[in-house]
This record gives structure tokens, C-alpha cells and sequence, in this order.
């Protein structure tokens, strides 16, 4: 008997042992799917589910490979399809350490590394079953059948034989591609605990799958037989149980007075870190840490990975990295590249997300950030530093990062609080069901996959064909945006906070970049729930205040020996009767570090006081002495 057949009887074994047979059904269900594949190949329909789980949280992700070129539930990586070459970071002119009292910085594109054993697992799942790359990329029982060949393949290899999920540690171990132990046990771990909770959910293709909960402890001592390296912990600052090592970036001197690829600081005691940026790296994992090697290049505070989760750390959190383009951000932060190396905007493995929000809640517990979209932030969020700057800055980690889900992770959950009366929004659409009909992915103009996002359009009116918003940073000659997959002129993201500015049935309206930005939010299926909080307004006598993208202190602060940094506003302003949702209030301050002996740093601070509003799809900053600060439910 051929083994597609053999497949063809398991399914249907499978849907019989479950009792849901549909007669006149000629697909079976997923979790059918499941259960076939499990029993083919003699893995535990536990140990499958939880490994998909962890890849991919059983999506499909319509046929389209991962951040780091991994395709459907069980996440086969298949680098030679995925890579299209490039990234959104080649064509952007953002200066990533965004200093105007240094020489511009503008990193030169990098040839990808993709000799990595991880990104060409397709290729092994080919050999075991029989089935072209092509198929199992793009057919999900295919695809599954992959995975479970693979984890058997495992199992083999290590010479164990047993159908107790918890004799299979080694090979789900294995399956991650860690290559130190720390990693792979966080990632076996995860699945593990995921098998002892359970889950049950519908995919982002409409199939409901359930993982009942098991009661095992899984016989970890299984991790030595793989042979892997121990971790590099040593100076890595990060909590237990996650797999991290620390690969320091050089700080070096290369001439005329150059340096790179940081700046030396003592934070939190010189400068409190008010955020954590999240970025995609938009390279593979090798040329990702070859570049933050580089101390021509720029730098980060930590790297993570897309198949395992693994996480290195680069600059410590007491030093500021190049990374975000705004120097008052950068000196504020710390950063979080996540791999990937496609620019068509792909989706992220949930072993990489549960690692960044341990990572996350970590680091915020320590430095004592909170956990809201006013410090926890995209690199999209971060506004341009003077007018010029405000077009290049970058857009990742883009409109498929599921934010929701990254702050149920964070354990700090969006909810909304009141009602209509409450003043503000928190944006927060069904990530799976929310599919704005972006463009630009593979290639301009053209219709990018049907996949959900966290990003909600807003349009000039109550009307779906009504006209974008206009965001004349990024279109001077003031045209309205577009479905671009980097254009966020018009787009509000999952977490972030508006004022409402006006209602009409299933519409809500909310004050973006000056104007008043439309969305469709029925009752039945609202994309925004209401929130309460603090909102600023100009004072009374002004018509409008200038926004800012850096909280900079006035000329008088500045000693002797320490260039003053102008205060220049942005294109933008704010007008009076609108108002936007407060993020933080703080004081003025500039890190002067333009050499490579710290001991010439200085921290200026000034008496100036800036609120950080939400001004557009970014955060922006007005100078306290001209807005009043209100709560959002005020008349």
C-alpha cells in the first residue's frame, strides 16, 4: 500500500476514534488531520499539537513563510522559496543612532546568510515522506504530515520507543534547531506546559483545534543525549528559564576620531529608560549577528529568534544602542531585534513571541516600565527626530505583529474600562479576522496574502470609500495615504490610544495628526473598545502647539563645552479643540556622547516639561507649559 493511502486510512480511522465523521465530507477536519498524521508516523497527538502550537498556534498564515522562512502549522523552513531578497531597511534613510551632533550614519545593505541547517528543514521533511517542497509548503495536511515525520525522525535518531508523550522531550528538543541546551529546553519546556494547560482555539483559517490538558513530566534528562553546546550565559542579563547568551557588539575606535558601534552610559542612574522597542531585524539570524559584530555598523540591545526563540544580548541595558533613529528614544530605551529577513511583512513563530515577552517582563519589572503601547513600542511608533528625518524612519515591526496577543503573553492584557463616556479608544480589532487589503508585499501595487493584522484604517469620512488620511511628513505635496504595506498615514495599531472626536452609527471618529480620523466599529464586532485616562488640549488663547520629536531641553541648559541642541518642531501641530490620549510626562534631557572616552558624556537636563502624546500612528511630544492636561471623560 502506497503511503498516501496508507495516510487516507488513518484519517479516517482518526475521525472515527473522535466520533465527528461527516459522510459527506471529503476533507477532514484539522484536528483529524492531527490524529492521522500523529498515528502514521507514531508520534503522541499531544506532542504534535504542542509543537504546532508553539510554531505557528496551529495557523495556516495563508501559505506564506514565517520571519524566518517557515511554512504552515509545523513551520518546515524552506529559505531557498522564502528569500526575496532585500528588506524594508535597505530603502529607508533613517539614521539609526539619530544624533544631529554626530555625522550621519547610514549602514550600507548586507548580503543575507542563509547556509543555516534550520531554515532548510523542508528538505529533510522530503526525504521522509515523499512529498514535493512545493506541497508541503502550501498543503496543510501536507505540511502536518511534515512535522510529524520529522519528530519521528527524531525520536529514531535518539533510539528511543515509546508512545508516552513524556519520552519525548529529546525530539521536541531537537525539533526547535536549537543548537545550545538552554534554548532547547526553554523551547521543550514551552511545549511541554502548553501540553499540561491545554488549548483549544479556531485558526486563522477557521478550524477549530483542541489540546485536552495532560498531566505528564517529561524525562528531560533526555536533552543530554543530543550533543548540544552549553549556553554562553556569562554577562547576558536576562531571566531563568529562557535560553540566552551574551555575544557582546564591539566597542571600538577606528579613526578621526570614530567609533561605534554604541555609547557607553550608567543607566538607569544617569537616565531612567522610559521604553522597549520592538524591531524586526529583517536579515537571517547569522547575518544578523554578524552585523551587530561589525563596530562600523550599528547595534542593539538583544537579538532573538524566529524557530526557537533564542534570545542574544549584544549591548547592556546600562548602555545605549544605535537602533531606534531618535537619539532622545535611543538614550531612553532598549531594543529588540526579532529575525526576519523577508520584506513582505510575514508572520512571527509564537516560540519567538513567548520569549520576548519573558524577555519584556523582565526587563520592565527591573527598569520599571509599564506595560502599555505608550512604552512598550514598535519601532514604527518612534517619531522622526526634526522634519527632515520624519519620511526615512522605518516601519517595522509591521502591521503583522500580533500585539494583542504579545500583551496577553506580557500578562497585562488590552481591556477596555467605562463606556461611550469615557473619552478614549484602545484600538484592539479580532487579529484573525481583521484583514486590511494592504499592497505591496511581494511587489508594488499588487494585493498582499489575506492574512490578520493589528492595524485599523482610517478614512476622511464615515465611509469606506472615502479617501485616507494625509500625513504630510511622508507626502509633502499633501495626497492621502495608501494600502501600502509601509504606509501607516492613515493606520492606528492594537494598544494604542485615541481621544474621540466624533460618532456616527457604526463609525468612531478620533483625532490623528490634526484631523479626524474615521473607522468602522460596530457593536457587533467592535475593532475598539472605550478607555479613561488623561488627554491634553492647548491652552486657552492658543489655536494650535507645535509637536516634537524628541523631548530636548531649552538652550540655557546646556554648560560650557556642550553644543545646544535646537528645539525644532516637527511639520506637525496640534490644534485647539483636539486632543490627544497622554502616554508620559517628563523632563527635558539630551545624553552628549559624541566620543569614545565616556568620561566626556554628559546628561543635560533642562526645566522644560513634555508630555508624550499619541499623536498619529506614532508617539509625539508638546511641551507642558501649552497644553492643558485633562481627564479623557471632561467636557
Amino acid at each position: 500500500m502506497r503511503r498516501s493511502s496508507v495516510f487516507l486510512v488513518a484519517v479516517a480511522t482518526a475521525a472515527l476514534g473522535v466520533g465527528v465523521v461527516d459522510a459527506a465530507a471529503e476533507v477532514p477536519g484539522r484536528q483529524e488531520v492531527y490524529a492521522a498524521a500523529a498515528a502514521e508516523f507514531g508520534v503522541p497527538d499531544s506532542v504534535l499539537l504542542g509543537v504546532s502550537y508553539l510554531e505557528s498556534r496551529w495557523n495556516v498564515n495563508s501559505g506564506t513563510p514565517s520571519t524566518s522562512a517557515g511554512y504552515g502549522p509545523m513551520h518546515l523552513t524552506d529559505v531557498a522559496a522564502a528569500n526575496a531578497g532585500g528588506s524594508h531597511h535597505d530603502g529607508g534613510t533613517e539614521d539609526p543612532r539619530g544624533d544631529t551632533a554626530r555625522p550621519t550614519l547610514l549602514p550600507e545593505p548586507r548580503a543575507v546568510d542563509l547556509s543555516s541547517p534550520t531554515l532548510r528543514t523542508i528538505e529533510r521533511a522530503e526525504d521522509l515522506t515523499g512529498v514535493d517542497r512545493a506541497t508541503l509548503r502550501t498543503d496543510v495536511t501536507q505540511n502536518i504530515r511534515g512535522g510529524a515525520a520529522l519528530l519521528a525522525h527524531h525520536q529514531r535518531t535518539l533510539g528511543i520507543d515509546s508512545d508516552d508523550p513524556a519520552d519525548w522531550y529529546g525530539a521536541v528538543a531537537r525539533y526547535s534547531g536549537a543548537t545550545d541546551t538552554d534554548t532547547a529546553a526553554a523551547f521543550a519546556d514551552e511545549v511541554f506546559a502548553t501540553i499540561g494547560q491545554g488549548a483549544d482555539r479556531v485558526t486563522d483559517d477557521g478550524q477549530r483545534v483542541r489540546l485536552a490538558a495532560t498531566d505528564l513530566t517529561p524525562d528531560t534528562g533526555q536533552l543530554d543525549a543530543l550533543g548540544l553546546r552549553e549556553t554562553r550565559r556569562s554577562e547576558a542579563e536576562c531571566p531563568r528559564g529562557l535560553g540566552c547568551e551574551w555575544l557582546p557588539a564591539p566597542y571600538e575606535q577606528f579613526g578621526d576620531g570614530d567609533y561605534g558601534n554604541h555609547d557607553k552610559a550608567n543607566r538607569p542612574q544617569s537616565q531612567k529608560i522610559d521604553y522597549i522597542v520592538i524591531h524586526d531585524t529583517e536579515a537571517s539570524w547569522q547575518t544578523t549577528l554578524d552585523l551587530v559584530a561589525d563596530p562600523t555598523y550599528v547595534s542593539w540591545q538583544y537579538s532573538l529568534r524566529s524557530a526557537d526563540g533564542h534570545i542574544a544580548q549584544h549591548v547592556k541595558a546600562k548602555d545605549v544602542a544605535w537602533q531606534a533613529g531618535n537619539w532622545y528614544v535611543n538614550s531612553k530605551s532598549i531594543g529588540l531585534e526579532h529575525e526576519g529577513f523577508a520584506a513582505q511583512g510575514t508572520w512571527y513563530t509564537e516560540a519567538m513571541y513567548r520569549s520576548s515577552a519573558k524577555l519584556v517582563r523582565y526587563l520592565a519589572a527591573k527598569h520599571r516600565i509599564p506595560l502599555d503601547r505608550a512604552h512598550i513600542i514598535g519601532h514604527d511608533n518612534v517619531p522622526g527626530t526634526i522634519p527632515s528625518t520624519v519620511r526615512g524612519m522605518h516601519w517595522d515591526p509591521g502591521p503583522y505583529w500580533d500585539w494583542g496577543h504579545y500583551f496577553d503573553l506580557l500578562g497585562a492584557p488590552l481591556r477596555g474600562v467605562g463606556n461611550e463616556r469615557a473619552g478614549l479608544v484602545t484600538i484592539k480589532p479580532d487579529f484573525d479576522r481583521n484583514r486590511p487589503a494592504f499592497t505591496g508585499c511581494d511587489a508594488t501595487g499588487e494585493p498582499c496574502p489575506s492574512r490578520g493584522s493589528t492595524s485599523v484604517i482610517l478614512h476622511s469620512e464615515p465611509s469606506f470609500d472615502s479617501p485616507l488620511l494625509k500625513d504630510i511628513g511622508l507626502r509633502p505635496d499633501g495626497s492621502p495615504g495608501t494600502m501600502h504595506i509601509s504606509d501607516h498615514s492613515s493606520r492606528v495599531e492594537t494598544g494604542q490610544r485615541f481621544a474621540v472626536a466624533d460618532r456616527q452609527g457604526e463609525w468612531t471618529a478620533v483625532w490623528y495628526l490634526g484631523q479626524k480620523g474615521w473607522f468602522h466599529n460596530p457593536r457587533s464586532a467592535p475593532t475598539a473598545v472605550w478607555s479613561g485616562g488623561l488627554v491634553v488640549t492647548p491652552k486657552r488663547g492658543l489655536d494650535s502647539v507645535p509637536v516634537y520629536g524628541r523631548a530636548y531641553p531649552e538652550a540655557a541648559a546646556y554648560p560650557e563645552g556642550v553644543p545646544a541642541q535646537a528645539v525644532v518642531p516637527l511639520q506637525y501641530s496640534l490644534p485647539a479643540g483636539q486632543k490627544y490620549a497622554v502616554g508620559l510626562v517628563t523632563g527635558s534631557e539630551y545624553y552628549y556622547a559624541v566620543t569614545f572616552d565616556s568620561a566626556n558624556h554628559r546628561v543635560v537636563r533642562g526645566a522644560m516639561t513634555y508630555v508624550q502624546v499619541q499623536f498619529g500612528h506614532r508617539i509625539a511630544y508638546v511641551n507642558a507649559a501649552e497644553v492643558d492636561i485633562r481627564p479623557s471623560f471632561s467636557r
